[in-house]
């Protein structure tokens, strides 16, 4: 198989260039964004100065174009100084991604330029309390009255919501036809009468990247804003998704790849019974496995970024391999970094605490692991009848 995930030296240089705008403006923040729970503002400003927030946009739209395992390498460095900040330019794509695939040329001229820019956050509005991982029983509702569309909905854990300018919001329209018809997409901006957002979730991690409610009460909409074909809603959001787990997974790297480097550091430093924590067999199991961990889910998530760019028929089954391999990667890389660290890996003096809180909602949000499993068998079935 041609794995096909060499980096470039323009990568490595963005890389290792991202790396360091970070240690030096993103990761100082970090601890009072979690503590604060607001948003990023510091690395949102930071990202923006360097051309960092929206990577993917293309070139003829402000972009800079990056391909899509730059924009994961973007992505994972970033979340290995703060989760939280990641999100913006992950959600970023996320957003308007679906412009970039279905839009009208006027339409990514309208809603591409001004994220390129720096004067818009994209979102992605899509799940519902009672549809989350059954997107297909929405009750959002968009109604046509006349040549406008009427929107009428909430949808529920929208990331960045509320400090967000633009939204792809997904409806239905068509509630009798058949089950993969019957949903629309569209584009909404925060400015649109009868737009509005409640407080915000209380959340056991990324509490910097706020979660929010998105109220949709009579929005009314001109023709144009409708995404791609009327009832071609499901598939778009499906699709969408199929890109975008591979950003997740770039983000749970970034995490596990942080609390690696912590605990590798802090066992270089500790000693017990005046012999170095380092020197013990059982503790450099446990790094040597974290490490084992992180490389293998490295590499996963490198392969399905180059299947994104190219758009392989198997993405599908690869975007949800690497999202699940890479978070539960994170998860037990963080857990271990906790115990490594022993009494100070439970305070907030130290961030593996923290990483380990968000590397938990790298499992859940995008779709679950378990349904990625779901995907995953369903795929590989299809694929030996």
């Amino acid at each position: 198989m041609d794995v096909g995930f060499a980096l470039t030296e323009e990568q490595q240089a963005l890389r290792d260039t991202v790396r360091q705008l970070v240690a030096d403006e993103v990761t100082p923040y970090a601890a009072a964004v979690d503590e604060r729970a607001t948003f990023p503002q510091e690395a949102y400003d930071a990202l923006r100065g360097a051309d960092l927030h929206a990577v993917h946009v293309p070139q003829e739209f402000g972009g800079n174009g990056a391909d899509a395992l730059s924009a994961c390498l973007v992505i994972e460095q970033v979340a290995r100084g703060c989760a939280s900040s990641s999100l913006i330019p992950a959600v970023n794509k996320l957003g308007s991604l679906p412009v970039l695939l279905v839009g009208t040329q006027a339409q990514k001229e309208r809603w591409l330029r001004p994220l390129a820019e720096g004067t818009a956050l994209f979102c992605y509005a899509l799940s519902e309390r009672e549809a989350g991982s059954d997107v297909a029983s929405m009750r959002t509702r968009a109604t046509l009255d006349g040549d406008t569309w009427v929107l009428d909905g909430t949808k529920c854990w929208i990331t960045n919501a509320g400090e967000g300018d633009s939204y792809t919001v997904f409806a239905k329209t068509d509630p009798d036809a058949p089950r993969g018809r019957t949903i629309s997409a569209f584009l909404v901006a925060r400015t649109d009468p009868g737009v509005s957002f409640d407080g915000g979730e209380r959340k056991l991690g990324i509490k910097g990247s706020p979660t929010r409610e998105v109220r949709l009460d009579g929005v009314r909409l001109p023709a144009d804003r409708l995404l791609g074909e009327r009832g071609d809603g499901m598939g778009l959001a499906m699709r969408t998704l199929d890109h975008t787990r591979v950003t997740i997974a770039a983000q749970a790297l970034g995490i596990a790849q942080g609390a690696l480097d912590l605990a590798a550091s802090y066992v270089q430093e500790r000693a017990q019974v005046g012999t170095p924590v380092r020197a013990d067999q059982g503790v450099q199991f446990m790094l040597a496995d974290m490490a084992m961990k992180l490389e293998a889910a490295r590499a996963l998530t490198y392969l399905a970024a180059c299947k994104s760019e190219r758009g392989d028929a198997d993405l599908t089954y690869f975007s949800a391999a690497c999202k699940c391999v890479a978070s539960d990667a994170a998860m037990a890389i963080t857990i271990d970094a906790v115990q490594l660290l022993g009494g100070d890996g439970c305070t907030r003096d130290f961030p593996a605490e923290r990483m380990m809180r968000d590397a938990k909602i790298t499992q859940i949000y995008e779709g679950t692991n378990q349904v990625q499993r779901i995907v995953l068998a369903r795929e590989l079935l299809k694929a030996t009848r």
